[in-house]
């Protein structure tokens, strides 16, 4: 009775009814703690803190500065879930229905994200500092604003970066939206074009060897080696094997924390070294080892060292982390409205980096109760309700 209860904990449900795995929530979490560090030293900086007296300046630096990282693997978890939850709902991917997976697309993603565009549009309209559109430091036309609302709404955002550069504080950090939303509209229709499972594993190798190759490329420019879709999408296709892969083979209890513990030490050991002067093959080496990693946790529900308090807590983060994404950045342009970095002493650095974090969350978990779940629900209800029943 109690193992049963505890393994009820261990694998809750989201909104919608699927089951949610704890280890991958927990390698969220890592992601988007990764991007939160990244956006805050950005901005702040943590080297004037009590972190820049502890830790070796190189230390610190990769901690703080590779948080791009977290992106590619929240990439690559995003095609494992998408792909896997597709093998569940239609079982065979040449069999989903294509209306309903950009309506269940919509229902996850896009009232949060409106919301989110709302704020920024409000205060950018008010000309507040890090909401409206500057060009190194230069007011750019109201419609350009505007210009870079809609991209991110149609998926291009990074495209409109990659002509116009670094244009919008908070709307910029959503051109990885662009790339995912782009993923999403392709999967279906590449899925339904190659028919076979066996070709969509081929499509998926091209995508991954076509990566480095593109970043090779554009290793000068670091817009395009970052944040363009050819640039990011072998990430998502590493997901999407590794969801066809763990269908097919499944290990036993101790290989599976052998891959994790691999996979883990491959992550921090490739985090750690950074981008710098690994710009082509990093990225690769960060999917690998997110994708080894959700292999070994996929299948795999035993209890573990994923309920004690500090992975609860990373756990949380990965279970609310697209809503910490979107806001959290909106919760740090406010706080830099406050107080800028020259006004921050050494002492007040690491309190006014835990209130960011308390904040992002606190918003991204309101957001999430009262506005993504409660609507993702009511679009999928609606929809399914006025399908023709067969």
């Amino acid at each position: 009775m109690e193992e049963d209860k505890a393994k009820s904990q261990f694998h809750t449900t989201n909104p919608c009814g699927n089951l949610r795995n704890a280890r991958i929530d927990f390698l969220r979490g890592v992601a988007i703690s990764g991007v939160l560090i990244l956006h805050f030293a950005l901005a702040y900086g943590l080297k004037n803190s009590p972190l820049g007296t502890l830790l070796t300046p190189e230390l610190l630096y990769a901690i703080a500065f590779n948080g791009n990282f977290g992106v590619t693997i929240f990439f690559v978890i995003s095609g494992f879930l998408i792909t896997s939850y597709s093998l569940k709902r239609w079982k065979k991917l040449n069999a989903i229905d294509m209306r309903a997976f950009y309506v269940f697309r919509f229902a996850r993603i896009m009232p949060s994200l409106i919301l989110a565009l709302a704020i920024i549009v409000i205060l950018g309209c008010f000309n507040v500092p890090f909401f409206n559109n500057t060009d190194d430091h230069h007011q750019l036309p109201a419609s350009y604003f505007f210009v870079s609302i809609a991209s991110v709404l149609s998926f291009w955002h990074n495209v409109l970066m990659q002509s116009g550069g670094y244009v919008n504080y908070c709307i910029d950090i959503y051109w990885s939206l662009s790339v995912e939303e782009v993923f999403y509209l392709l999967l279906p229709l590449v899925c339904l074009l190659v028919r076979r499972n066996s070709l969509l594993v081929l499509v998926c190798i091209v995508v991954i060897i076509n990566g480095p190759i593109y970043r090779s490329q554009h290793i000068d420019n670091e817009i395009y080696f970052l944040y363009s879709y050819f640039a990011c999408f072998d990430a998502i296709a590493f997901g999407c094997l590794t969801a066809l892969f763990v269908q097919h083979v499944k290990f036993t209890g101790k290989v599976n924390r052998a891959i994790r513990l691999i996979a883990a030490c491959a992550l921090c050991a490739v985090y750690l070294r950074g981008i710098e002067g690994n710009v082509i093959f990093s990225f690769s080496f960060i999917a690998l080892a997110s994708a080894a990693f959700l292999a070994g946790s996929a299948n795999d529900h035993s209890l573990g060292w994923t309920t004690g308090c500090v992975s609860s807590g990373i756990r949380w983060l990965g279970r609310y982390s697209y809503e910490i994404y979107l806001f959290h950045i909106v919760v740090l342009g406010l706080m830099r409205n406050v107080l800028n970095k020259e006004q921050l002493s050494y002492a007040a650095r690491l309190p006014w980096f835990f209130l960011f974090l308390f904040l992002s969350v606190l918003v991204a978990r309101l957001v999430a109760r009262y506005v993504s779940e409660p609507a993702n629900l009511a679009i999928r209800q609606h929809y399914l309700q006025s399908r023709p029943q067969s």
